[in-house]
């Protein structure tokens, strides 16, 4: 009887083998971070956006609600000539007038010294960056209230007027003729917010400049709006 002695043998992979493996490997890593750096770059920069959106957008709404404030318990707009313009706008009134509580002394009622009575807003540079700062004369000074301002532009009128926002200006257009700040009823705001480009051009990741307008209308509430 006669037996057959059979060579085990021990599987495994080859050098060769291993090394399009580690290549495959590499190179699927390589995409995935790509992939992952991309949209990390695109969240980061959606983010950057809502955040100075926020910020303009909550500027816009404090602006407004002074600013329609002014001349309150006084003759006149509010508005200060000389002081108003393009980029900035100063404003008066007299918020306690006929608050009569014993805490408010009969002198802060007549005078315009109190706080939130007295107030600028305007627009500054400074570090590569535009800013939108409200300052209260007899209050709490200066306040940065959003940044990242591409420009601010605010227009006087005598009435309610209309007029178009172009997308991704800087500025209204197709207004009729303003009339000085101390004769204005009504006004517009346009706070133009900017975004620079991120990376370059065809590269992967990149995002173009971003750039929108937003707008508020102020009626003033001394105007009379019955000729409106």
């Amino acid at each position: 009887m006669s037996s057959v002695n059979k060579k085990a043998t021990n599987g495994g992979f080859s050098l060769l083998e291993l090394l399009i493996a580690m290549v495959i490997t590499l190179a699927l890593m390589t995409a995935a971070s790509t992939l992952l750096a991309n949209a990390l770059r695109v969240r980061s920069r959606e983010n950057q956006k809502s955040d100075a959106l926020a910020d303009t957008q909550r500027a816009i709404n404090i602006m407004s609600r002074e600013i329609a404030n002014a001349g309150f318990n006084m003759i006149g707009n509010g508005i200060v000539p000389g002081e108003s313009g393009l980029n900035e706008i100063r404003v008066r009134s007299n918020l306690n007038k006929f608050d009569f509580d014993p805490s408010v002394s009969a002198d802060s009622r007549m005078n315009l010294q109190d706080p939130g009575e007295d107030i600028t807003y305007f627009l500054n540079e400074a570090d590569n960056t535009k800013y939108l700062a409200r300052h209260d004369k007899y209050g709490t000074g200066s306040t940065v209230l959003a940044n990242r301002i591409d420009s601010m532009n605010i227009h006087y009128f005598g009435q309610k007027v209309s007029y178009t926002a172009p997308p991704g200006g800087s500025d209204i257009t197709n207004f009729p003729a303003e009339v000085a700040p101390e004769n204005s009823k009504y006004i517009v705001i346009a706070v133009s917010v900017t975004l620079d480009a991120v990376g370059q051009p065809g590269a992967p990741g990149y995002q173009p400049p971003y750039s929108v307008l937003l707008c508020s209308d102020v009626t003033l509430r001394n105007a009379d709006l019955w000729i409106y």
